[in-house]
């Protein structure tokens, strides 16, 4: 297949003509990568089940891992599922944004997207790119990440074309992703929420609407077991990981200099804020941002992963960001692209 890529260019005329297109390519049942506040999204209608299963092949997704549905405003989620007040009291904070809420599917949703289950995943993202596209094609998109499964999910167009040139139709380039990781998933539980997937709408921020938003023990322990059906993406598999080896050490940063030193040979990288870089002399340094600057990390995560593998590193250590507040979305994308192994003074662990 012949991949097009094109470039929005803020020139209105030019840029309505690409997303024209691009529409187009989602009411035939194409593929079409497209740029969200998030991660890049890999876009097919909602409506069309092969569209579906033409996404869980470019990207080699097992098909019992269920994608999220997007829509141009909140109140279009009432096309693909079941809404209720606590929804719209979420959706009147948090949307358009990087929050997903899981809810009782109709049935113009085929099982294809939801992996059989009876509810789906409902988001507004707030870039107005993929809000337009979903505008001038007039249907819902599902849309996971735009990656290979289990590869570092892409925050530029350029990371798409790594992965998935010459599997997909199009991919629309629009710049980086501001947030870069991806969306909030929560489930409703009365007028309380359940986190499944940690992003950028933390759970302090939840609670500024529901009386109390959980964490579900999936979000900071191993992937479920065989057998078990997630509930949300990211759940299940090991995700997000590079090439290289990545190593979280559960020490302070001084700490992780010493251990590296011992330990340090060829192609060997260290995450680390800006501050510390000095303290791995000889190393290649892949630089995180200033000091307990989460949501910048955040963005540079799975960026950084992906330099690592262009620089042929294989080895990459890190310190383990602590699981709560802004870093809490940021750990639980890092255990897994690590196996959940931690490397402790006492040895490896897994959590």
């Amino acid at each position: 297949m012949n991949t097009e890529f094109l470039t929005i260019t803020q020139d209105p005329s030019h840029d309505e003509d690409v997303l024209s297109r691009a529409a187009e390519v989602i009411r035939r049942g194409g593929l079409v990568a497209i740029p969200t506040e998030t991660v890049y999204g890999l876009a097919g209608s909602a409506l069309l089940p092969d569209s579906a299963a033409k996404i869980y092949a470019a990207k080699g997704r097992p098909a019992d891992n269920p994608l999220i549905v997007h829509v141009s405003k909140p109140e279009e989620a009432e096309r693909v599922a079941y809404t209720n007040p606590q929804f719209y009291k979420l959706a009147e904070r948090f949307m358009p944004g990087p929050l997903t809420v899981i809810l009782k599917k109709r049935d113009c949703i085929p099982d294809t997207v939801t992996a059989g289950g009876d509810t789906v995943a409902v988001r507004c993202p707030s870039h107005p790119i993929a809000r337009r596209l979903i505008e001038l094609s007039g249907h819902p998109l599902a849309a996971p990440s735009a990656n290979r499964s289990g590869s570092p999910s892409p925050t530029t167009a350029a990371h798409v074309r790594e992965d998935l040139d010459g599997e997909i139709d199009m991919i629309v380039d629009a710049g980086p992703c501001s947030i870069g990781l991806e969306s909030t998933v929560i489930r409703l539980d009365g007028e309380s929420c359940t986190i499944l997937r940690p992003g950028a709408v933390t759970p302090a921020m939840l609670e500024e609407v529901v009386p109390h938003a959980a964490v579900s023990g999936a979000v900071v322990k191993p992937a479920l077991a065989n057998g078990v059906k997630p509930e949300s993406p990211g759940m299940k598999y090991r995700h997000y990981a590079p090439r290289a080896e990545l190593i979280l050490v559960d020490a302070p940063t001084d700490r992780l200099a010493e251990f590296v030193r011992e330990n340090e040979g060829e192609r060997v990288g260290v995450m680390i804020p800006d501050e510390y870089a000095g303290l791995f002399p000889g190393l290649t340094i892949l630089p995180t941002g200033p000091a307990g600057d989460w949501k910048e990390y955040s963005r540079r995560f799975f960026s950084l992963l992906r330099e690592a593998d262009d620089a042929g590193l294989n080895r990459i250590y890190a310190v383990l960001p602590p699981p709560e507040g802004d870093s809490l979305a940021l750990y639980n994308r890092i255990i897994r692209a690590a196996g959940c192994r931690i490397l402790t003074e006492n040895g490896f662990k897994t959590i």
